[in-house]
């Protein structure tokens, strides 16, 4: 076994084990509740949504969630990830979906020392751990919308479906300078690190390849329709693979 099989083995074997460990202490929750109801239902779905740069994700999933009913985790997972942390939002915004160096995420772990603790010095393995976590978390309760931070590839395959947003790069570019109304140019460089910076964030947490359709269950150009026809595709997709799951 070569050492990326290896790590690859050691990353879903810690995360079948925090499955497990959530799942077991939502289980007595959920029998308190549904005293009457046998056998315990299995775990509810989700929906987690990946995308590039300038492809509406936020929208998309705004929309998924009020269609649904289901709460939208975005910029919200850095929120619960503070909160599990102690720390303000803020200071975790430099680490969401971005990959630091190893030199500088020990420079920052030698500087923060408890005295220094209040200036705003995170870890990147530490956000990262509270991040899985946290989605895991959410997962075992389902029937929430995720958007990035890994999450398609955190959450049980068998209980999410997996949402891919793409879409040609000149056209991205486009879409995400009329959004934040700056030039094509400041977009186009934009579009280039974010798209570095997610990818970079999966491949060296979670030992996957962001850019890969194998890894999804949906992959849908999202510069041919509009957020409602996205939601629609969504919805449908998710109804579908409810449909399929067996019933234990």
């Amino acid at each position: 076994m070569n050492q990326e099989s290896s790590q690859r083995h050691l990353v879903d074997g810690a995360k079948s084990q925090l499955i497990e460990e959530l799942r077991q202490r939502w289980r007595p929750r959920a029998t308190a509740v549904q005293r009457d109801v046998s056998p315990l239902p299995s775990l509810p779905f989700s929906i987690a949504i990946s995308r590039e740069a300038g492809t509406q994700g936020t929208a998309v999933a705004r929309e998924v969630g009020r269609v649904l009913g289901w709460p939208v985790y975005d910029h919200e997972l850095l929120e619960h990830v503070a909160r599990e942390m102690g720390l303000r939002k803020d200071l975790l915004e430099s680490l969401d979906e971005r990959r630091q160096s190893w030199l500088l995420e020990r420079v920052q772990g030698f500087l923060s020392a408890p005295s220094k603790s209040e200036w705003g010095f995170v870890s990147e393995s530490a956000y990262v751990h509270h991040l899985i976590q946290t989605v895991i978390a959410l997962g075992v309760y389902g029937e929430c919308v995720l958007v990035g931070r890994g999450s398609a590839f955190i959450l049980p395959i068998e209980t999410t479906l997996r949402v891919r947003l793409v879409g040609p790069v000149k056209e991205r570019i486009v879409a995400l300078s009329h959004m934040l109304k700056i030039s094509n140019a400041e977009a186009a460089r934009r579009v280039r690190t974010i798209d570095r910076e997610r990818n970079d964030f999966v491949r060296d947490h979670f030992l996957k390849d962001a850019t890969d359709p194998r890894g999804f269950d949906l992959v849908l150009n999202a510069l041919r329709l509009s957020s409602f026809q996205l939601a629609e595709l969504i919805i449908e997709g998710l109804h579908r693979l409810q449909a399929e799951k067996p019933v234990v």
